[in-house]
């Protein structure tokens, strides 16, 4: 089916998470408006100052959006990234991205600038590219999916972050105190390509980012996996608090890709359950950093092309106003 591209003069639907402070927000909201209003481009600005309305406001530009032939915007880190994403799949408009989050994964993989403004010009003039997208049950993720131990240090590290600011400096001690406190194995059985095996590991993460994984030193044909239409499945071997400090190492230098006590596999689909005797029927999830409790099994599988993001927009000099755009708005 080809892909229709976005009218010239098409409204931009904005959901900009507050997150920081005041002064910082309505910079942020400011720099948005003042770069579309010169480019003579019309949007509409929808702030969430509370997080649990972050998916109800995305609903609802979502279908503002769909109904005048506009392109729903994410202005936010991966999370925001990941609920405004979700929302624009569903209703299969176009989506934009201006990456405002630590580490800016989903962005930076697509060439988007994380400075804001550029960030704006860079859309203007993107064009629509489908994007894979990763599904965990009924819940899309766009960088990574997870379950066991890397929940927990999400959640330590958005309470650091809450204490000590966000930064990739934060990010890392937090996720060595985690390695250093006592934690419980994980026993699951996977179902991958018909196929069922045993595994018991500290966590099971699945990443659908090449900047990702080649950052944490995936061996390339995992790497290419990701870009041919798969899913990569991380999971470490049964360790101590010494063992997994080791790999945080490995992981922060390139190198988990090399490591012995590490399994590594590309999929399509895979079905994870824990074992009856445990009589676990929920469990702990994080998707793009979002932590959540969801009911088992646990599916991971492949979306291919179900996101339309609007990425590859040329220089901030070649952003031009669209003739009569400013007169229509």
């Amino acid at each position: 089916m080809p892909i229709t591209e976005p009218r010239p003069d098409a409204p931009f639907f904005i959901v900009l998470n507050a997150g920081s402070g005041h002064s910082e927000t309505e910079l942020r909201r400011s720099t948005i408006e003042s770069v579309l209003a010169s480019s003579g481009r019309s949007c509409a600005l929808e702030l969430v100052d509370d997080p649990s309305e972050l998916a109800g406001k995305a609903r609802a530009m979502a279908a503002r959006a769909t109904a005048e032939g506009g392109i729903l915007v994410a202005a936010g880190g991966d999370g925001t990234i990941n609920t405004v994403a979700h929302e624009a799949v569903l209703a299969g408009c176009p989506f934009g991205v201006l990456p405002q989050g630590t580490f800016n994964y989903f962005g930076r993989t697509h060439g988007i600038p994380e400075d804001l403004a550029e960030a704006v010009y860079a859309l203007l003039r993107a064009t629509l590219q489908p994007v894979q997208v990763g599904l965990l049950n009924n819940k899309i993720f766009l960088v990574n999916a997870s379950v066991g131990l890397y929940p927990k240090l999400l959640e330590e590290r958005e309470h650091d972050k809450r204490h000590y600011g966000r930064s990739r400096v934060v990010a890392f001690f937090s996720a060595i105190k985690m390695a250093l406190r006592p934690h419980r194995h994980l026993r699951i059985t996977l179902e991958l390509d018909g196929k069922e095996r045993r595994l018991r590991t500290t966590t099971l993460f699945v990443g659908n980012n090449r900047l990702q994984l080649e950052q944490v030193g995936m061996r390339d044909g995992l790497i290419e996996a990701v870009e041919d239409g798969q899913l990569v499945g991380i999971a470490p071997r049964p360790m101590g608090k010494l063992g997994l400090l080791r790999l945080l190492v490995r992981g922060m230098l390139g190198r988990l890709g090399d490591d012995d006590e590490v399994e590594a596999f590309a999929f399509k689909r895979l079905l994870v359950r824990t074992p009856s005797v445990y009589g676990r029927k929920r469990m702990k999830v994080a998707a793009d950093g979002e932590v959540e409790t969801m009911a088992m099994p646990l599916e991971f599988r492949v979306l291919e092309g179900r996101l339309l993001l609007m990425t590859q927009g040329p220089s901030r000099k070649e952003a031009r106003p669209v003739p009569g755009a400013a007169e229509a708005a």
